[in-house]
């Protein structure tokens, strides 16, 4: 070997190895997770949190001792008067209380029974922002559906491309070998070109092919918010291991559903108890509130313990506890419906895996059969025993049958991550 051609190899490996180098892989799993913290909805989640932490902060501050400031200015169309007769001519005079009385004054209370009632309404601000964020986590699981469209989408375009490829190539075989006996005066040119004509057809298709993984790979470059050109290889995933049970995140949401009804009912119980609250009260008042005999603006103060019963709630208990009880049983309902139809769905799917795979098992015997006789066609084209019209048929035949496979492979692994993805699992 000369070393001009020893260099050339020399620069031509290099070149070859800096185009792997550039080269990256994005597997199923990295595209799951860079749709959802692309996907818009996804900022939702922090939003959720804080709005949590401000209601519980608020309710917490319920605890802490509450201050009032109030204002009275009023006018009475009679006051108490008290006549005292004179006594050994002494005349006892008490001061009228005025008709026109104002009041101001601020009050600060503490409650002695209310930390149950506060602890319970953080408890159900708990509840509320975990069913949003559970919802939120159904909203992005719906993502996995449409990327597993996309990515085994142009995963089965790769294939179809390289089945293509196997097609040409056996066309190019065929040319190589009509070239050689129109050279030897055994074939006709138009034998060359009939093959040369349906290798540019086989080509022409792989441009298609091309384009429909470029429409795929844009989607996906779009879900994920990175591009996928072809520096990127899209990994085949291994088939996954499938699970009978149903750990979907509308079930969490189920849940939490019936959680919150009972927090509320609890709520509702603890709001029948009478509350008790100690109190101080200080002002400014004429009269004096404390003293109606002080007709002058004066101050005053008092304190103590304040019992209140709000007995309303009795009477809805009842009707309270009958509505929870209902909606209990909807979300129920609505729970047994998900998990009948997504049972369905997965029989449904688990019905197709068995089907691909009966197929795949049945399409493993047509290739092999199909490259047989293809070979054997090679063989016959090469000895002018048949024509390029037949050994076209033959190849035509045997790519038809690689693309049937290739395609029914690719139907069962998206079946089986549909089924995965189905579950929840």
């Amino acid at each position: 070997m000369t070393p001009r051609k020893i260099t050339l190899l020399l620069l031509a490996a290099l070149e070859v190895g800096g185009t792997h180098a550039q080269k990256k892989t994005l597997t199923l799993g990295q595209c799951y997770q860079l749709a959802e913290a692309n996907y818009p909805l996804t900022k939702q989640r922090e939003l959720i949190r804080q709005t949590r932490d401000y209601n519980i902060s608020n309710i917490a501050k319920g605890n802490y001792p509450q201050l009032d400031v109030n204002g009275t200015g009023t006018y009475q169309s009679a006051v108490t008067n008290i006549e005292i007769p004179p006594i050994n001519d002494y005349k006892i005079n008490i001061p009228a209380v005025p008709k026109d009385q104002y009041k101001i004054y601020g009050e600060v209370s503490q409650t002695l029974t209310g930390f149950g009632i506060n602890r319970q309404r953080r408890e159900i601000s708990n509840t509320d922002a975990a069913i949003q964020e559970a919802g939120l986590n159904t909203d992005l699981y719906a993502l996995k559906d449409r990327v597993n469209n996309l990515f085994f989408g142009a995963l089965l375009i790769d294939d179809q491309i390289a089945q293509n490829e196997l097609t040409a190539r056996d066309i190019r075989t065929g040319i190589d070998k009509v070239q050689a006996a129109v050279t030897n005066g055994t074939d006709f040119r138009s034998s060359v070109d009939k093959l040369k004509a349906q290798l540019l057809r086989t080509e022409q298709h792989t441009i298609e092919l091309r384009a429909s993984k470029d429409a795929y790979t844009d989607q996906l470059a779009l879900f994920i918010n990175e591009p996928v050109d072809s520096n990127v290889v899209l990994v085949k995933p291994d088939a996954p291991a499938l699970a009978d049970s149903i750990r979907r995140p509308e079930l969490q949401t189920y849940d939490l559903q019936l959680r919150s009804y009972d927090q509320q009912m609890r709520l509702t119980h603890k709001d029948l108890s009478p509350q008790l609250s100690a109190f101080f009260q200080g002002g400014y008042g004429k009269p004096n509130p404390v003293n109606f005999l002080s007709t002058q603006w004066s101050p005053y103060y008092l304190t103590g313990l304040r019992l209140t019963w709000t007995i309303g709630g009795i009477y809805t208990y009842k009707k309270d506890r009958l509505i929870s009880a209902n909606n209990k049983e909807m979300v129920r309902t609505q729970r047994n419906t998900f998990l009948f139809n997504t049972t369905q769905t997965m029989r449904q799917e688990s019905s197709d895996i068995r089907k691909y795979r009966q197929l795949i098992a049945t399409d493993d015997e047509i290739v092999h059969l199909r490259e047989s006789v293809s070979k054997a066609s090679a063989a016959q084209l090469e000895n002018g025993v048949i024509n390029a019209n037949d050994y076209l048929l033959d190849v035509n035949a045997t790519a038809e049958a690689r693309q049937d496979r290739s395609i029914h492979q690719m139907q069962l692994l998206m079946a089986q991550f549909n089924y995965k993805t189905t579950s929840g699992n």
